[in-house]
């Protein structure tokens, strides 16, 4: 597939500090992509290079297949949506829309605007401003102003990080279908996995400013390539060097044969779908077994047998 942005061996240092060290991307055109990693690996600083407001010690950023290092970020096709929306207080909705449009002078901006706010579902809303909005309408907004535009590539900032966690998930639904209809390209930056994994068609895990690994969701998840992926992208039990994720991991009072660990019971978690049985085994390690409502009942105290299937053991190559 034809790549729309291309990172080619990108380092940024800041006053004798490599907060990016030789990073390398291709991005496919039309797809939704997603950096994630931990505060301070160095995404943040990828986007702002990507969008022109950093420029790289070393490297070149590709923009269908020109460098733009030296490009002012008004001379780049590319939008962002920042965490804090960054929307005018003193405009409507309409007038937060309409301000790109008019400042690049496009053509039928009223026509461009109604549609773009139709895209979000604020139709009807145009005339409101800022203040008079919900956390999720404003975001909306924002996505709206960036859209309107018709990026090649819409980059996102950690969009949803200020969001109630019932309206970020559903924002995570309508990121994806808004991306699907538009087929614009986005580039989400964001520390949260579940995001990550929830709505990208591939994604790259950045640490300490390189990249561990890129994927699909589930490459990353089912085969990480590192012990850092593994355990930033879900939990993990280490159990004598190996690795199993909780919902691999199995939890009876028969010994089981092959991979299989005596353990006591010290807690079991209630969570509405599932129980969390965490239980520690005779080399002192702990293990969390998720197992479904009803699949048997522990106690704190039990003396259980940890045990999974070699297919689920997570190795690194």
């Amino acid at each position: 597939m034809e790549s729309i942005l291309v990172l080619r061996n990108l380092v940024k240092d800041y006053a004798g500090h490599r907060v990016l060290n030789d990073v390398s991307l291709q991005i496919a055109r039309g797809g939704f992509f997603s950096l994630v990693g931990p505060s301070g690996c160095g995404k943040t600083t990828t986007l702002r290079l990507i969008a022109g407001f950093e420029q790289p010690t070393a490297g070149e950023v590709l923009l269908n297949g020109c460098c733009v290092n030296h490009r002012r970020p008004y001379d780049r096709n590319v939008s962002t949506v920042f965490q804090s929306y960054a929307l005018f207080p003193h405009l409507t909705v309409r007038g937060n829309v309409e301000f790109g449009l008019k400042r690049r002078r496009k053509p039928d901006v009223l026509a461009r605007a109604r549609k773009a706010l139709e895209l979000v579902r604020l139709s009807g809303k145009e005339n409101r401003y800022p203040a008079e909005l919900s956390g999720g309408e404003r975001q909306r907004v924002a996505l709206a102003r960036s859209l309107v535009l018709e990026p090649d590539v819409l980059l996102l900032d950690e969009p949803l990080a200020a969001l109630d966690p019932g309206l970020r998930k559903q924002m995570r639904l309508e990121l994806k279908a808004m991306q699907r209809e538009v087929g614009i390209t986005f580039l989400l930056v964001t520390h949260d996995q579940d995001e990550a994994l929830s709505m990208s068609d591939r994604m790259a895990v950045m640490n300490n400013g390189h990249i561990e690994q890129v994927g699909t969701p589930e490459e990353t998840y089912l085969s990480p390539r590192t012990p850092f992926v593994a355990n930033f992208l879900g939990s993990v039990n280490w159990m004598d060097g190996i690795g199993v994720r909780p919902e691999n991991t199995r939890v009876s009072y028969e010994p089981r044969d092959g991979c299989s660990r005596r353990a006591m019971v010290t807690s079991c978690v209630f969570l509405g779908n599932c129980v969390h049985v965490v239980a520690r085994l005779e080399t002192g390690e702990e293990a969390v077994a998720e197992i479904a409502r009803g699949n048997g009942t522990f106690r704190p105290g039990d003396t259980v047998h940890i045990w999974w299937n070699p297919a689920d053991e997570l190795s690194f190559s």
